[in-house]
């Protein structure tokens, strides 16, 4: 079966707040691979991160896709092994956190959000 992910209708306002026309989405397994993942020692749980990168930025280790809501998220495969093929991204008010969960329930209780299109993207994550 393949793997796809909705983003409630919170998250998805979050992201279109930011998008702009040929930007791309990434679900980032944050593992310290990649130009978009942060070192994996800073992290001692699975965590995950949503990017928007432009047009022109790296997709280098992104080597897959799974379908969405809001179209194509690129993914590491490798990090996608094992997990649910349907998973949920939607906010949490109490914490203004968002959560990642599968069949299984919840993969990632505090889900980052980096823009790398914005200079201050990073230092915005209110995640890390």
């Amino acid at each position: 079966m393949t793997q796809d992910v909705k983003f409630d209708e919170t998250v998805t306002k979050r992201i279109q707040d930011r998008w702009k026309d040929g930007d791309r989405l990434l679900l980032t397994f944050e593992d310290g691979v990649g130009p978009y993942s942060q070192h994996a020692m800073i992290h001692m749980q699975t965590q995950f991160t949503i990017n928007i990168i432009g047009p022109d930025a790296s997709l280098d280790t992104y080597d897959a896709t799974i379908d969405s809501n809001l179209g194509k998220v690129y993914v590491k495969a490798y990090g996608m092994d094992g997990m649910d093929d349907h998973l949920v991204i939607r906010f949490h008010p109490q914490y203004d956190t968002m959560v990642l969960s599968g069949d299984s329930g919840d993969i990632d209780t505090n889900v980052g959000f980096i823009d790398f299109t914005d200079p201050n993207g990073i230092k915005e994550n209110p995640a890390r």
